[in-house]
């Protein structure tokens, strides 16, 4: 069981590397919770491989530095759609 977390870890910090991803997107992609992403990469990685884990804690701090951003444009895009969507049907 213990190889199993620790597999699961390396490929989870792995994949958020390689993809850029968010806590949110990799639990999505191997069907685990975002505590389990959070617990995978800040701790149990940390005594795995602490050099995978400073390049995926770096990806994370990045995306949560930017998720602002994105929230801004999804925002944006909702009310965009909202304004074209009473155009064409009203």
């Amino acid at each position: 069981m213990k190889d199993y977390i620790e597999q699961r870890a390396v490929k989870t910090a792995q994949y958020i590397i390689e993809n850029g991803a968010t806590v949110r997107g990799a639990a999505r992609v191997f069907n685990i919770s975002k505590s389990t992403v959070h617990k995978d990469i800040h701790e149990r990685l940390q005594k795995i491989n602490p050099a995978l884990h400073k390049e995926a804690q770096r990806v994370l701090e990045q995306n949560k530095a930017e998720r602002h951003i994105r929230g801004g444009i999804a925002t944006r895009e909702k009310y965009l759609n909202e304004r074209h969507q009473k155009t064409d049907f009203g």
